[in-house]
């Protein structure tokens, strides 16, 4: 398992650890209208999938602004953010920030995604912040676990392994 801190204490991470190279999980989280969403909803597509703890906080805004601007010039690509926040808060928080590239999934009800992908904290029920690309075949091509979760994610990296992606 990947290990991880939040705020420089170490956190135990429920689940399996995915890696490039695999078949990607399948999830189901919940979209901001409350229905389900899996993995398989967006099937053929590339997906950038962009975890963080909570979307109201400094570096998970930023993290998902930062990806929002980028799905803008990323062709064939579905960019997903994936927190435990309710879906009416990540809809408010999508209204108030002018977020229109990016899906964002709540994973609240049952932590199917942070379970499926070995991110979720046991002793906060958050997620750990991570991201992950799949490509239109549902390989793990790309997957960052932040060592720290206030840290931010390697977005260059991130970006490059989505636009390789087929």
């Amino acid at each position: 398992m990947a290990e991880i801190t939040f705020k420089n204490n170490p956190v135990t991470l429920l689940g399996t650890e995915v890696k490039v190279g695999e078949k990607a999980p399948d999830f189901k989280v919940l979209a901001n209208d409350l229905s389900e969403v899996t993995l398989a909803d967006s099937k053929g597509s590339v997906r950038l999938i962009s975890v963080v703890p909570s979307i109201d906080t400094g570096v998970c805004d930023q993290q998902t602004r930062r990806f929002n601007e980028e799905a803008a010039s990323l062709d064939n690509v579905k960019v997903l953010t994936v927190s435990v926040d309710l879906p009416f808060a990540q809809k408010r928080w999508c209204a108030a920030a002018g977020i229109e590239n990016v899906q964002t999934l709540s994973d609240h009800r049952d932590l199917s995604f942070g379970q499926a992908y070995g991110v979720a904290i046991e002793e906060l029920r958050l997620l750990a912040r991570s991201v992950f690309v799949i490509d239109s075949s549902d390989t793990v091509v790309y997957a960052e676990y932040v060592s720290e979760a206030t840290n931010h994610p390697d977005y260059e990296a991130a970006i490059e392994a989505a636009k390789a992606a087929k």
